[in-house]
């Protein structure tokens, strides 16, 4: 089990990296349920109180869903940030919760959040198939 800790300055931008995405993801997900919210009355009438087609309403109907499914992914990110801050708390951050080897800098870099090291992730991804 090779572990190297991170020093504390490398942990803190980290920390502030993952901090602002964070904060990026909450605007982001408030935004898609504010923009997704609509009563029974706006899925079938418009704002003059006029019957939309129906085609309009399936539209409609089809935006509000995939805008709820862009929230509902970017609440699991969310989520997986706020563990790797929790991992940053307990000195646990850049460890593969599989083989508990150092995840790489450039692999961090790139996924602040991530759990795994590329080795694992493959790994992972091929018994999927």
């Amino acid at each position: 089990m090779t572990q190297t800790k991170m020093d504390k300055k490398k942990l803190d931008q980290y920390k502030k990296l993952l901090l602002k995405l964070k904060e990026n993801f909450l605007y982001d997900i408030t935004n898609i349920a504010q923009g997704s919210n609509g009563g029974a009355d706006s899925e079938s009438r418009d704002v003059s109180g006029h019957v939309q087609h129906m085609a309009d309403v399936a539209t409609d109907m089809y935006d509000r869903e995939f805008n709820l499914g862009l929230a509902s992914n970017e609440r699991e990110i969310l989520y997986k940030v706020d563990l790797a801050l929790k991992k940053i708390k307990d000195k646990r951050y850049g460890i593969c919760t599989e083989c508990s080897k150092s995840i790489t800098e450039a692999r961090l870099k790139a996924i602040p959040y991530v759990e795994t090291c590329l080795k694992c992730q493959e790994k992972i991804e091929s018994q999927k198939k």
